[in-house]
């Protein structure tokens, strides 16, 4: 027998619109544990209190969801800046990143990322994934104060940029050195700033 005028069939659980950030908050706690290789769907699906099949109707890979959890913490953790002049971006974001290096959460990445590299192309490619990230975030913020007349030099290197930084924290994660302080950003800021723009003679 039919449905009566008007109504509509019954359909199946409504989605719970809390799933994926759960999901991709439990993919990075576990690939932060256990490294990628450890973290697997199951595990994550269990954490999160979903099954399997939800997962991967919104990811197909375990590399997608490690590269799109991931994504999504640092987009948090240390969002793009465009504060008026890029001396004001470079503090912004080197701010939010000392921050977060100096908590338990980012040395873990920190140290994941150190020992993952050479072990597994997968998490490799994860990294280089991000490092690009930050890389084109970098030089938009370049032609953005190129845009308003700032005198950034012509080789002004987005990619030296984000190395250097990122060498200076993963050196004091194998040292065991302290992280640069929040309120060390502005000095390193200034260090950049001499070498990305015209200086007066």
């Amino acid at each position: 027998m039919g449905t009566t005028s008007g109504e509509r069939p019954r359909r199946g659980r409504p989605r719970d619109p809390e799933a994926e950030p759960r999901i991709r908050r439990y993919a990075v706690q576990l690939l932060l544990e256990r490294g990628f290789d450890g973290m697997t769907v199951d595990d994550v699906a269990e954490a999160a209190g979903v099954g399997k099949a939800t997962i991967y109707r919104r990811w197909a890979s375990k590399e997608e969801l490690a590269n799109d959890a991931l994504t999504e913490l640092f987009d948090v953790e240390i969002p793009d800046a465009d504060t008026g002049s890029i001396e004001g971006d470079l503090q912004h974001v080197y701010r939010d990143a000392l921050l977060f290096v100096n908590t338990k959460e980012g040395i873990a990445w920190i140290r994941l990322a150190i020992t993952e590299m050479n072990r597994d192309e997968r998490f490799a490619t994860l990294y280089r994934a991000f490092l690009g990230r930050r890389i084109a975030l970098t030089a938009a913020a370049l032609d953005r104060a190129r845009r308003r007349g700032e005198p950034i030099r012509a080789n002004a290197d987005p990619v030296m940029m984000v190395h250097w930084l990122a060498g200076v924290l993963i050196l004091r994660a194998l040292t065991g050195d302290q992280m640069p302080a929040p309120e060390d950003a502005g000095h390193l800021a200034a260090i950049t700033m001499r070498s990305i723009t015209e200086q007066d003679r």
